[in-house]
């Protein structure tokens, strides 16, 4: 009986020093919580209390070099419940049903849904969103957002481009200069009880947002607009598949104008006006990307007769060509095993590099890479930059095709020496041309110019690098001259300006394949001649009937120049700033 006794009150011994043990633990961790993670749990306990609402910050406006206010916002709501603060389902479900043009199957689910904040629709107009406050009931949410929107539309769609859903930028400068148009998003908190809904009395919590900077570009609305007119003209008159065009401050980079017609409207990105509910989600995106496409710096094509300008100026620079060399034009030249033909079947005859260069003679530009030879022309492609992207602050910028310095033999070598065999963007041939023209100074082609805060304090005024020495200030006096004869008196005599001395260069380049026979017209031209303020290049894709540079792009780059340089209080003769 002793041990059985003796037994159970070891039993009893241990259990109770066990439980003396876990008792002092779990006394320790609770001391430990309540003394050293004190913070922490009332900081939950808090948030369990706490009901948090985003305010939304205002995107920077976007203005044109005037102050004229390009991209901008609209006030829109967010209309959201609370499904433990709802005291009327039924009334809700009629109200938002009304005001949304909704389904109730579409309304219903979304409010009986037991979650801290159900949204039921975004993008709500200001008027509607009022109205939904006005009736004053418990649970709905109406929070007032922004909403990005274009004042003009479709002018320049590809450059300034647009935001999405979450009014963050999708392509173009919205999306470049994101982090500086973005701002800084506020919060309001709120109390609650335990069920969830809103204490009366409690105090709120409030962090105010911080709009976005304002971004103040080169380019002009109104010389945009004179280079949309032109462009959508002359594609309407030649059943043109797209026109693209530029106009750029040769002096300093900054970009006026730049177009890509057909535009698409800003405020409606995804109204192609095509039918794509037969389309996969993945090429429906594709087709979108297809048409927001800036062609002017995504795309590469073979520039043809403009890249005669890199091939002179190169020959004068090297010193392998002078304006009074003779050539002799047959209609043709034998290279190698190629015959390559002259745009004048039966030759220009006798001619000066000056002459061969206002006929823009295939023949005599061959004869001037042939002198180059392959290594110096190359050395000249790195000098001028063409072998390096252009750094424009845009998105998406294509490179340079060329061949390979070993591969490029004496026929590859004739080709690009008239602008044929490789392929390059239309910012890079403007701004290589600019380094030519204006003295030898390869300027970065851009947009922008300022970045403010909202009450005009400035954040950030944007520096570009310029590169000097790419030619001498003789070579780039040469090729002025040799460029307005072109305008005054060879193939590009369509582009001429009463009161005004216009430079330029005329081309006409076939699209691969040869075999399909298309083409792409274009023209670059600069004024005043001698002391060069404005460069522009038009592009115009797959004309229908004649399409001859000299032709057709020419006219539109003084129709253009004949609205623009009056604008910009350019005259003849008059010097730079």
């Amino acid at each position: 009986m002793n041990s059985y006794l003796t037994y159970h009150r070891r039993n009893l011994l241990a259990a109770a020093l066990i439980f003396a043990v876990m008792t002092a633990g779990v006394t320790a961790h609770l001391g430990y919580l309540m003394i050293f993670r004190s913070e922490h749990y009332s900081r939950m306990a808090d948030e369990l209390h706490e009901r948090e609402r985003i305010i939304k910050a205002a995107r920077g406006e976007i203005l044109d070099r005037n102050g004229t206010v390009i991209a901008a916002n609209r006030t829109v709501c967010t209309v959201s419940v609370v499904r433990s603060q709802i005291t009327d389902t039924e009334e809700v479900v009629r109200a938002l049903t009304a005001e949304l043009g909704l389904s109730e199957e579409e309304v219903r689910p979304r409010v009986e849904k037991r979650s801290s904040r159900e949204i039921i629709r975004t993008n709500v107009d200001k008027e509607t969103g009022d109205r939904i406050r006005a009736y004053g009931l418990s649970g709905v949410k109406v929070d007032e957002d922004y909403r990005r929107y274009y004042p003009y539309g479709s002018l320049a769609s590809r450059v300034l481009g647009f935001t999405g859903a979450d009014n963050q930028g999708v392509i173009g400068l919205e999306v470049r200069y994101e982090d500086y148009l973005k701002g800084q998003d506020g919060r309001i908190l709120t109390l609650t009880d335990a069920k969830g809904v809103e204490l009366d009395h409690a105090a709120e919590d409030r962090i105010e947002p911080v709009a976005g900077n304002t971004l103040t570009l080169s380019l002009d609305v109104n010389i945009q607009k004179y280079a949309e007119q032109a462009a959508y003209r002359v594609m309407e008159q030649k059943g043109a598949k797209a026109v693209s065009v530029i106009v750029m401050d040769p002096r300093n980079g900054e970009i006026y104008a730049m177009v890509n017609a057909p535009e698409f409207d800003l405020n409606e990105p995804f109204a192609s006006g095509a039918d794509v509910s037969d389309k996969t989600e993945k090429e429906r995106q594709e087709f979108f990307n297809q048409m927001w496409r800036n062609r002017c710096i995504n795309d590469t094509y073979e520039p043809g007769s403009t890249f005669k300008i890199v091939t002179a100026a190169a020959g004068l620079e090297a010193g392998v060509v002078s304006l009074d060399d003779r050539f002799s034009c047959p209609g043709f030249r034998i290279v190698e095993d190629r015959k390559i033909r002259c745009h004048k079947v039966g030759g220009h005859g006798g001619e000066t590099f000056l002459q061969g260069a206002m006929n823009s003679c295939n023949p005599v530009f061959i004869d001037v890479g042939q002198r180059l030879g392959v290594e110096k022309y190359y050395h000249y492609f790195e000098r001028f930059g063409l072998l390096e992207k252009t750094g424009i602050d845009l998105p998406g910028e294509a490179a340079t095709i060329m061949h390979k310095k070993e591969d490029m033999g004496p026929v590859e070598l004739a080709t690009v020496s008239f602008g044929q065999s490789f392929q390059i963007t239309p910012v890079q041939l403007i701004t290589t041309a600019s380094s030519i023209v204006n003295g030898g100074n390869r300027v970065t082609p851009h947009f922008a110019v300022k970045a403010e805060s909202k009450d005009g304090t400035a954040v950030r005024e944007f520096k570009w690098p310029v590169r000097s020495g790419i030619v001498s200030e003789e070579t780039s006096a040469t090729m002025r001259y040799i460029l307005e004869q072109v305008v005054a008196e060879g193939s590009g005599k369509r582009a001429k300006l009463e009161g005004w001395r216009i430079g330029g260069k005329t081309a006409t380049s076939e699209k691969l394949p040869r075999s399909l026979k298309k083409y792409i017209s274009s023209f670059l031209g600069f004024a005043p001649a001698d002391d060069p303020q404005v460069i522009a290049l038009i592009t115009i894709d797959e004309p229908v009937g004649v399409y001859y540079g000299g032709t057709i792009a020419a006219p539109v780059i003084a129709d253009i120049f004949e609205n623009t340089l009056p604008y910009l209080g350019i005259k003849f003769g008059e010097a730079a700033d």
